[in-house]
């Protein structure tokens, strides 16, 4: 029985996880933002100008995931890590200092850059360095960090901005308080890169590459040398059928990959599609449909947060003895019923706490079933030779079901209100669990190469 270095193991896998930890605070912060950054900007009254501040930085995501799958079959995963750590960074800084639309815009859309580059590698990383048996549960390291991300940009958020005052927005918060929120992140994204210097390169990269010893190294520091020689040995079985030069979208796209391309496509867009991103992103909106203060939203947003990493450390759990299969079922189908319910809420004009029930429920079956385990499926469904362009591809497809969501939201809640958008979502979440009952296979417990000559 192989015994693996498991402080070695979750060093490396929590270093690329900060990648998700920047991606969630990235994408969330802007929640707690809107309503400030609208009136310092003078949005208010364009539903398409909110939606172009709130989708920037998710066409920045587009081309960040697009991107990266070359670039990591090319130069690597770590340098991805260590780019995408930079582009925090500068994003931060810049976000909170720009006074002009347009540059606040492209600094957001650098920042997207990073989270698309860090959402399409740090799960692949990880899935790439992990054992299988615990395969699941270290990829949903990835979103454990991304709903503390969010915790800890609703925290920064509920901290930072100030009270109301006779009912109105306290000047300050137009003025300062959504640039504090912005800078807030230039920590945590520093870190990440210092930390990102002390990872190794993936060993099943640099195995496909021919660094045969770089690889055993890395593998031998996991598991042991003899872990290591099988682990090599299953890596080269499964690429020996196909040249180096033909490991990109021409290979991807070939007729043998057809039904799990399909499925990773299918998958990635759902995720967003389902529609509880809607919570975090327009969480002030949803909240003020249920009757509530602005003060009063920032803290359940923060209830709602909490409920987020409660439930992924469930996921945590149950990731690995449930299956990746039974999860992406219960998470469609409880989400259609918990959204067939607040929609039907909303029409009837109920407000109050059963509102807030009902986003933290909804939130909790995202976070325990749909949110990690879309992760985990995309790193370990797609074969070694094609699994960086294969993940750009599934990364690039979710951020832009990602974008069109964000974009439309106002538009839609707008002409149809939370009651139809609700009702919409409801729907999207049947079809997920009529196409998860069909086309989901179970990969739990199996390695990368088992996989790959079974699907």
């Amino acid at each position: 029985m192989t015994t693996y270095n498991k402080r070695f193991i979750y060093f490396i896998c929590l270093v690329s996880a900060m990648g998700g930890l920047l991606f969630g605070y990235d994408w969330v912060v802007i929640g707690g933002a809107v309503k400030f950054y609208e009136q310092f900007f003078g949005l208010g009254g364009s539903p398409v100008l909110q939606g172009i501040a709130t989708s920037a930085a998710l066409v920045g995501c587009m081309f960040g995931a697009l991107t990266a799958g070359a670039l990591a079959d090319r130069y690597g995963r770590k340098p991805l890590l260590v780019t995408a750590a930079v582009l925090f960074t500068l994003s931060a800084i810049a976000t909170g200092l720009f006074n002009v639309f347009g540059w606040f815009c492209a600094a957001r859309l650098l920042g997207g850059v990073g989270i698309g580059l860090a959402s399409a590698i740090s799960p692949m990383y990880i899935a790439e360095v992990s054992p299988a048996d615990v395969r699941g549960r270290l990829v949903s390291l990835n979103q454990m960090t991304i709903v503390l991300g969010i915790l800890a940009a609703q925290i920064a958020n509920w901290a930072i901005a100030r009270p109301d005052i006779g009912g109105q927005i306290d000047p300050w918060n137009i003025e300062m308080g959504w640039r504090w929120m912005f800078w807030a992140e230039t920590v945590p994204a520093a870190a990440f890169l210092v930390m990102a210097f002390f990872i190794p390169e993936s060993p099943r990269w640099t195995a496909l590459k021919g660094l045969r010893e770089q690889a055993l190294a890395v593998l031998g520091r996991i598991g042991g040398q003899a872990y290591a020689e099988n682990e090599l040995s299953a890596i080269a079985a499964s690429v020996a059928d196909v040249p180096e030069h033909k490991a990109g979208l021409k290979e991807l796209f070939r007729k043998r990959y057809a039904h799990i391309l399909f499925l990773g496509i299918f998958i990635a867009v759902f995720q967003q599609w389902c529609g509880t991103n809607v919570i975090f992103i327009y969480a002030q909106d949803v909240f003020a449909g249920a009757g509530y203060t602005v003060s009063e939203a920032f803290l359940n947003i923060v209830v709602t947060g909490v409920a987020n990493v409660i439930f992924t450390i469930v996921a945590l759990q149950v990731v690995d003895r449930w299956g990746r299969r039974s999860l992406m079922l219960l998470g469609s189908g409880g989400l259609a019923l918990i959204y067939c319910v607040m929609g039907l809420c909303f029409r009837a004009g109920v407000t109050g706490i059963v509102m807030v029930i009902l986003t933290v429920l909804a939130i909790a079956c995202y976070a325990m079933t749909l949110a990690p385990v879309t992760w985990v499926l995309l790193s370990e469904i797609f074969p070694n030779r094609v699994r960086g362009i294969a993940m750009a591809v599934c990364t690039f497809a979710l951020w832009v079901g990602s974008c069109t969501l964000t974009f439309a939201f106002p538009s839609m809640n707008a002409s149809l209100g939370c009651s139809g958008s609700f009702l919409i979502y409801a729907g999207i979440c049947l079809l997920g669990f009529l196409v998860f009952l069909k086309a989901c296979p179970e990969t739990k417990g199996k390695s990368l190469e088992q996989l790959e000559n079974e699907l």
